[in-house]
């Protein structure tokens, strides 16, 4: 029997499609949905019943806990199907090679993106960074306080910065019809990193290139007021010297 194809997104709303049907809405509610967020998060090794006692009820575990996860886990296998999940003392989800997980594309994506921009590739780092920064948008359990998702949103909150600044600068390469997308780009990543020099840079660059020096230049001003203010310190020489390029329209 072939292996099914799988798709499957935990960063955001949950989405779950096998063999191009959508079965989200069949995992057991909220206490389902952990389980399989914390099952694909480590779908390459078992994992054993007090680990998902303490995965679902960090700190009140209920005093039949080991009946509940075998209820879910059957709930789960239900729903998923297609022998997915495999165990019966410890647990593996046992996807597919060729399985798409949303955050593991994400994670290659940002790689891909930045070891693009290192090599001056920009239009293959150009479409890498929106496949993380997509999925980076998205976030992870956000009302969730469980200790396993902490390090999750942490790594998104910090693979979106990042996707940020390779997919601004590589807007910025590829100029032409993208130069509007660098400059969107760059004010986002302001918004989310106002100290991140290299978002303020691109802004300036890209309303340059679009014939807006003299917004270009207010904005070199804006930054060296929220660097002053808020950590006390001046631009960067890289800041400064694209500063004063662009008081003499010279911009690199």
């Amino acid at each position: 029997m072939a292996s099914p194809r799988v798709r499957i997104q935990v960063c955001g709303p949950l989405m779950v499609e096998i063999d191009g049907e959508r079965v989200e809405s069949r995992v057991p509610g909220r206490q389902g949905r952990l389980l399989l967020d914390f099952l694909v998060l480590r779908r390459h090794e078992p994992v054993s019943q007090p680990q998902l006692i303490d995965a679902l009820w960090p700190a009140d575990p209920p005093g039949a806990a080991g009946t509940a996860v075998y209820s879910l886990l059957s709930k789960l296998r239900a729903a998923l199907g297609y022998g997915l999940l495999s165990g019966r003392g410890d647990v593996k989800l046992a996807l597919p090679s060729d399985a798409w997980v949303d955050i593991e594309a994400a994670r290659a994506g940002i790689h891909s993106a930045e070891s693009a921009q290192a090599l001056g590739q920009w239009g293959r780092a150009w479409g890498a960074a929106q496949i993380s920064l997509f999925v980076a948008r998205r976030g992870f359990l956000p009302d969730e306080e469980a200790a396993w998702a902490v390090p999750v949103r942490h790594e998104l909150e910090d693979m979106y910065v990042r996707s940020l600044e390779t997919y601004a600068a590589a807007a910025l390469h590829v100029a032409g019809a993208e130069l509007p997308t660098a400059e969107r780009a760059a004010r986002e990543l302001i918004a989310a990193a106002p100290f991140r020099e290299s978002g303020h840079r691109t802004l300036m660059r890209a309303l340059a290139t679009q014939g807006n020096t003299a917004e270009a230049i207010a904005a070199f001003g804006r930054m060296r007021e929220v660097l002053s203010e808020e950590l006390g310190v001046d631009p960067s020489p890289a800041s400064r010297a694209l500063y004063e390029n662009l008081l003499t329209a010279q911009v690199e």
